[in-house]
C-alpha cells in the first residue's frame, strides 16, 4: 500500500450506534478513508469482496454470519484484506477463533480513539495488535496443552459440554436425554452458563459457542 494513499476501511457491526461512534472515529484521521458499512456478516462478506478495503473492523457476533466464519469467508476471496477483530467478548475461546479465522488483531469494545487508531495503522502494514486482555489469553494458551483446554476456561467440562450441545441446536430435553440428566439439572447448568460467560440469555451463548466453533 502506497504511503500518500488512505487506508480504505470497513467497518461490519450491527449495533448502529457503535459504527456512528467508529465512523466519527476514523473520520479523525485524514489518512483513513471508511469505504463502507456492514450490519451483517453477508453483506460484509460482500462488501470486502467488492470493494477490497485495507482493513475490515469485524464484529465477531451478527445476524445471518458470524464474524469468525465472515472473516474466513473474506480471507478465502480476497487474501490481501487485514482482519480487525472488535467486540465485546474478552474470552480465551474467542480470541483464539478469530486467530484461527485469520484476523490480524483483536480489540475489545471500550478501548480509547487512539488505540483503535493505531491498530488500523498497524493493519493496513500487515501487522498484528491486539489489546491487553487479548493478548493475554494468547499467552496463556501458549503454555496451555491443547489436549485439555477447554473453550471456554471460565465454565467446567459439563458446562462447556452442554454449552456445545446448545451450539447444536439441541433443546433442553434433548440434552437431558443425551446426558441422562434430571430436567432441573439441565436448566441450572444452563443458567451457570449463561452467568458465567455474562450472557444476557440463551441466543447470546449460543451465538458466542458457534462464533468459536462449538457446534459444528
Amino acid at each position: 500500500m502506497s504511503a500518500e494513499k488512505p487506508i480504505r476501511v470497513l467497518v461490519a457491526d450491527d449495533h448502529p450506534m457503535f459504527r456512528y461512534g467508529l465512523r466519527s472515529v476514523l473520520g479523525s484521521d485524514p489518512r483513513i478513508e471508511l469505504v463502507a458499512e456492514a450490519s451483517s456478516g453477508v453483506e460484509a462478506v460482500a462488501l470486502a469482496v467488492e470493494l477490497g478495503p485495507h482493513v475490515v473492523l469485524m464484529d465477531m457476533t451478527m445476524p445471518g454470519l458470524n464474524g469468525v466464519e465472515a472473516t474466513k469467508q473474506i480471507l478465502a476471496q480476497q487474501p490481501d484484506v487485514n482482519i480487525l477483530v472488535l467486540t465485546m467478548f474478552d474470552d480465551n475461546a474467542s480470541v483464539l477463533a478469530a486467530i484461527r479465522a485469520g484476523a490480524r488483531g483483536y480489540l475489545v469494545k471500550g478501548v480509547d480513539r487512539d488505540e483503535i487508531l493505531r491498530a488500523v495503522h498497524a493493519a493496513a502494514t500487515g501487522d498484528s495488535i491486539f489489546s491487553a486482555s487479548a493478548a493475554t489469553h494468547l499467552a496463556r494458551r501458549l503454555v496451555t496443552p491443547r489436549d485439555t483446554a477447554q473453550p471456554f476456561p471460565g465454565l467446567t467440562a459439563r458446562e462447556n459440554e452442554i454449552l456445545a450441545l446448545l451450539a447444536r441446536g439441541f433443546t433442553n430435553t434433548a440434552i437431558r436425554e443425551q446426558l441422562g440428566l434430571s430436567p432441573k439439572t439441565v436448566r441450572n447448568y444452563i443458567s451457570a452458563i449463561l452467568t458465567k460467560l455474562n450472557a444476557s440469555d440463551r441466543d447470546e451463548a449460543i451465538a458466542r459457542a458457534r462464533a468459536t466453533g462449538l457446534g459444528g
